[in-house]
């Protein structure tokens, strides 16, 4: 479970780091009057994505820190 959480982690990291990048290609594309996503998605809602994403993060982090502290006592 650890290996597999460690990958967990990481996949969803750089998912929500990767939505963080296009969402700001996207707003310096729309800027200039082009698109990449052709309107299907807005930068904002690229980032409330990756925001959504990184809290799952922050939450498996914690579990994974809360495991390792009772194993400990």
């Amino acid at each position: 479970m650890n290996k597999l959480g460690f990958i967990l982690h990481r996949i969803l990291l750089f998912g929500a780091l990767l939505l963080g990048g296009v969402a700001a290609l996207e707003k310096l594309f729309n800027f200039f009057g082009y698109t990449l996503l052709r309107g299907f998605y807005t930068p904002w809602r690229l980032l409330e994505f990756a925001a959504i994403i990184l809290l799952f993060v922050i939450a498996l982090q914690l579990w994974e820190i809360r495991i390792l502290l009772t194993k400990k006592e």
